[in-house]
């Protein structure tokens, strides 16, 4: 499989099984050795089916320039690290986003926080044995047992399942507060960290989208970076996910919208995407179909060209 070189990398996440994105001329350590340390790191969010991975992986490579393997038994990662080693892929550019049905904040359902220990612990050692350091998680809803009970139960689990060596760093992921959704706000985040054992292995996934609907005030971003860095360090932002919304500031629904035809704007997901404390931080594209079809590349072109595109729907 041959994947076209390109000066912006794509990646990509895939939940309930892993997967590998990229475009083959990019690394994660620009500073160092990227020719060009003004290119950004912005990618796509697929679903992934293995059932039909090679269709998938022909499609997306043919149209989007990027590669993507989800199986997780050893055949899977034979073929992922083949891919990696055929396009030039540095592990350190792979980012995995948890299964959905992880829940660490349920107290009411011994059974559901059960299963989602037991599910976070697999998709960290299955990091762990391809040797990827990020995985995006979202943090959990207290399903009506409030937010302090929810928050101590994440914080239990996730002292359940980090260990001193390990080398995946867990992203908890900024939501949008739709029902009982827990990390909501910074300060809900910075609790988190701030009681577990090994917050050394916590870093954050910021959401435009869930940070707009939660009720965060995307214009005032430079305010937002220095708050943030003050409640939880800066250096801790692993991911940003760049969505539009549907919704207006503070609706608490969390309604992903193609670039630019939402509330947010362009203009300020732009700044976003090229703010220079984020340089080095993966931007990943979660926006949807427009007719069917995924609208990645004309997305990540216009962040290239910095033009909005009014055509695309």
């Amino acid at each position: 499989m041959k994947v076209r070189t390109s000066k912006i990398k794509l990646m990509i996440i895939c939940f309930l099984l892993i997967c590998a994105t990229l475009f083959p001329n990019m690394i994660s350590h620009a500073e160092t050795t990227n020719p060009n340390p003004d290119e950004e790191k912005t990618g796509a969010y697929v679903q992934y089916n293995f059932n039909n991975h090679l269709t998938d992986l022909n499609r997306q490579a043919t149209y989007y320039d990027l590669i993507v393997t989800g199986d997780l038994s050893n055949y899977g990662k034979a073929i992922m690290k083949e891919l990696m080693k055929e396009n030039h892929i540095d592990i350190e550019d792979v980012v995995v986003h948890a299964p959905y049905i992880i829940n660490l904040a349920n107290t009411l359902k011994p059974e559901t926080f059960e299963l989602a220990v037991s599910f976070l612990k697999q998709e960290i050692e299955r990091c762990e044995a391809i040797g990827i350091s990020r995985l995006v998680l979202h943090p959990g809803s207290h399903v009506k047992a409030g937010d302090e009970a929810g928050l101590n139960q994440i914080v239990k689990g996730l002292n359940m399942v980090l260990t001193p060596h390990q080398k995946v760093k867990i992203a908890l992921e900024t939501m949008a507060g739709k029902g009982s959704e827990l990390g909501r706000d910074f300060n809900q985040i910075q609790y988190i960290i701030n009681n577990v054992e090994y917050s050394d292995l916590l870093g954050v996934c910021i959401d435009t989208c869930h940070m707009n609907d939660a009720g965060y005030d995307l214009a005032q971003f430079d305010h937002l970076l220095k708050e943030f860095d003050e409640k939880i360090g800066i250096e801790r932002i692993l991911v940003v996910h760049v969505n539009d919304s549907k919704n207006a500031r503070g609706a608490h629904k969390d309604r992903h919208e193609n670039i630019g035809y939402g509330y947010i704007g362009f203009d300020i997901l732009n700044t976003i995407v090229h703010h220079p404390k984020l340089k080095d931080v993966p931007k990943i594209l979660e926006t949807p179909y427009i007719d069917g079809n995924a609208p990645y590349k004309e997305e990540i072109e216009m962040f290239k060209t910095q033009i909005f595109n009014n055509g695309l729907k």
